[in-house]
C-alpha cells in the first residue's frame, strides 16, 4: 500500500507521523472522505472545498495548492490499484496541525501534516439494502454546536466513537444522536432522513448536524421526483410514526433503516419511496462525477 505523506508517496511501513504531532496529541486536525465510481471521483470539488472550509475554521493552513489535489488523488488510486474498471476507491485526506512542542498553542507547529490514503471500496452487503439496518438511539448526546461546530470535519472523533460503542454493544448497525433539546440529529457517520405522508423529512442544520454532500444530493433528487422535502426539528416520536427511514453518506449512498431500538419503521422493511430514491440516485450518479481524466 502506498500513502501520500506531506510531499511524497511512501510505502505503508514508511508512513510514520511523529508522536509530537498535534493531531496525535490533541486531535487537532481535519479530514475528508471521498469515493470513486471506477476512476471518477464523486463530488470531488465539493469535498475539497469542505476540507478547505474545515481547515479555515480552525486556522489551519493546508500546504498543498488546490490545483494539485486532483492529480494527487488519482496518483494515490493508481499506485494502489484501485479506482478503475475492477474496483471503486475509498479515499481519505487527513490534515493535522503538524509536529510541534507539547502544548495547545497552534503556533507551536510550523507546518501541517498531510496524508492521503486509499483502498478498494466494495459494495455494501446486499442484505443490508434488501432488509434495512437497525439503529440505537444513543445515550451519548451530539456535541453542542457552540462547543464544536458540526460543519468542521474534525479528527477529534470521540463523540462519535462513544456513540458507536453503544451500537456495537446493542448489536445494531449504528447509533442515532439526539441533541441537547432531545431532537433527532444524525448517526455517527451519516445523515438521517425519514418519510411520513409522502413527505421527505430530515433534521435541519441548526439541530447540530454535518451539512452532508450526499444529503444535499438526495434532497435535490427528491425534489426532482416531485417529493416534498422538509428540514425541521424532530423527536423520536416522529420517527416512530414514520413510514420509511434511511441514512446517507458518500460511501454507502442511501441505506434503508427498518428498525430503531424496539420499534419497526413502517412495515419493518425498506419502503417504496426509499427504493425510488435509490434508483434515482443510481441513475443520476454520473451527474456528480468529476470529468473523465
Amino acid at each position: 500500500m502506498w500513502v501520500f505523506l506531506n510531499d511524497r508517496f511512501v510505502r505503508k511501513e514508511e508512513a510514520l507521523v511523529s508522536v509530537f504531532d498535534h493531531g496525535f496529541l490533541y486531535g487537532d486536525g481535519v479530514y475528508e472522505t471521498l469515493r470513486s465510481y471506477g476512476s471518477r471521483i464523486f463530488m470531488r470539488d465539493q469535498h475539497l472545498a469542505r476540507l478547505r472550509r474545515s481547515a479555515d475554521a480552525i486556522g489551519l493552513d493546508i500546504p498543498i495548492p488546490e490545483s494539485q489535489w486532483p492529480e494527487l488523488l488519482h496518483e494515490a488510486m493508481r499506485r494502489n490499484g484501485v479506482g478503475n474498471e475492477q474496483t471503486d476507491a475509498y479515499l481519505r485526506i487527513t490534515v493535522s496541525r503538524g509536529e510541534g512542542e507539547i502544548g495547545l498553542d497552534p503556533s507551536l507547529c510550523p507546518r501541517a501534516t498531510v496524508v492521503i490514503m486509499t483502498k478498494s471500496l466494495p459494495p455494501s452487503p446486499p442484505i443490508l439494502s434488501r432488509e434495512g439496518v437497525s439503529l440505537t438511539v444513543a445515550h451519548t448526546r451530539r456535541n453542542l454546536p457552540e462547543a464544536l461546530s458540526p460543519h468542521i470535519k474534525s479528527t477529534n472523533f470521540l463523540n462519535n466513537i462513544l456513540a458507536k460503542r453503544e451500537s456495537i454493544t446493542a448489536g445494531t448497525f449504528d447509533s442515532l444522536f439526539l441533541n441537547w433539546k432531545d431532537e433527532l440529529t444524525e448517526c455517527t457517520v451519516s445523515n438521517l432522513f425519514f418519510i411520513s405522508g409522502n413527505t421527505l423529512h430530515t433534521p435541519a442544520l441548526d439541530c447540530g448536524i454535518l451539512d452532508g454532500i450526499t444529503r444535499t444530493i438526495v434532497m435535490t433528487l427528491a425534489q426532482e421526483e416531485g417529493l416534498p422535502v422538509r428540514e425541521g426539528h424532530y423527536h423520536v416520536a416522529d420517527l416512530q410514526r414514520a413510514d420509511e427511514c434511511f441514512l446517507t453518506n458518500t460511501s454507502m449512498e442511501i441505506m434503508p433503516v427498518s428498525r430503531v431500538d424496539s420499534f419497526a419503521i413502517g412495515e419493518g422493511r425498506p419502503g417504496p419511496l426509499t427504493r425510488r430514491l435509490q434508483t434515482r440516485f443510481a441513475d443520476s450518479r454520473t451527474r456528480f462525477l468529476e470529468p473523465t481524466q
